[in-house]
């Protein structure tokens, strides 16, 4: 991804020193590919599984590393991106105007409206205070644990936060929450697949919308990283066999499919997956 000259966002916050989640203890290498595969793509904090079932282990005072830093720049130039992706298509396809979200760029563990956030946690939105929160260790999860590797795998899922603060600025991420609590585990998981597809249909409207930027195999890591985190993937990745009424985010081929309809379009009404009878 050519990101040379892209400016960085003023909507970042960085945060250092929280601590470092201790070393992992009681799982096998199968099993912690899987934990960490869930945390990082559902927002689930998985470190008691980490741990043991204890709590989590930190060392207070880590020095930030040359890496965090190239992360944190990285992170600024691509939500630079989708500010001014989603800026023009708020104004020329909705006629609303955009208000971009933050992106908490933290090292070890942090704090949210929505709870805890560590590396076990995963990148998440939090609709309370309309931030995204990032780990800058998530970048080397995705490629060496994911087999995700590439800086546009890495934006694509930067992206993806933010689709779902596009979602809380329509007004989708708020029914959607109530239609849950309303709703057995079953339909609330159901309701949440069609959230999350949406949420990939809108990332690849920010795709094909930097496409200048965009190098040869860059779309391929895209739904590369897409495929990885699907539900029936991610539950063969732990040595089960996939069970669709526990899908939270959508089976791999849906990710890839939804995220290629928005970049095959370009348009917020083709990203509906509520109105659509298949997914």
């Amino acid at each position: 991804m050519r990101l040379r000259g892209i400016r960085r966002s003023k909507n970042v916050e960085v945060r250092r020193g929280g601590g470092r989640a201790g070393k992992a203890g009681g799982v096998g290498i199968v099993g912690l590919l899987a934990v960490l595969a869930i945390g990082y793509f559902t927002g689930i904090d998985v470190s008691p599984l980490l741990n043991g079932g204890g709590a989590v282990q930190t060392q207070q005072g880590t020095p930030v590393s040359q890496a965090d830093d190239k992360a944190t720049q990285f992170s600024a130039q691509v939500l630079a991106t989708t500010e001014d992706v989603w800026t023009k298509v708020f104004r020329e396809q909705l006629d609303r105007t955009y208000s971009p979200p933050n992106l908490v760029v933290f090292s070890g563990v942090t704090q949210s409206p929505c709870g805890g956030a560590s590396g076990a946690t995963g990148p998440f939105y939090c609709p309370a205070d309309q931030k995204a929160y990032l780990d800058t260790s998530f970048f080397t999860m995705l490629s060496q644990r994911m087999g995700a590797g590439g800086d546009f795998a890495a934006a694509y899922v930067i992206a993806h936060e933010v689709a779902h603060h596009v979602q809380n600025q329509l007004g989708i991420l708020p029914k959607v929450d109530a239609a849950r609590r309303q709703s057995s585990k079953v339909e609330a998981n159901a309701l949440t697949v069609r959230l999350e597809l949406m949420a990939d249909c809108l990332s690849g409207i920010w795709a094909a919308n930097v496409q200048g930027l965009m190098e040869r195999g860059d779309l391929d890591e895209a739904l590369n990283a897409a495929r990885k985190i699907g539900d029936d993937h991610l539950q063969r990745q732990a040595g089960q066999v996939p069970q669709p009424h526990t899908f939270t985010h959508g089976t791999s081929e849906q990710r890839a499919r939804w995220f290629g309809r928005g970049y095959d379009s370009g348009n917020v009404g083709q990203c509906d997956t509520f109105a659509a009878n298949q997914l």
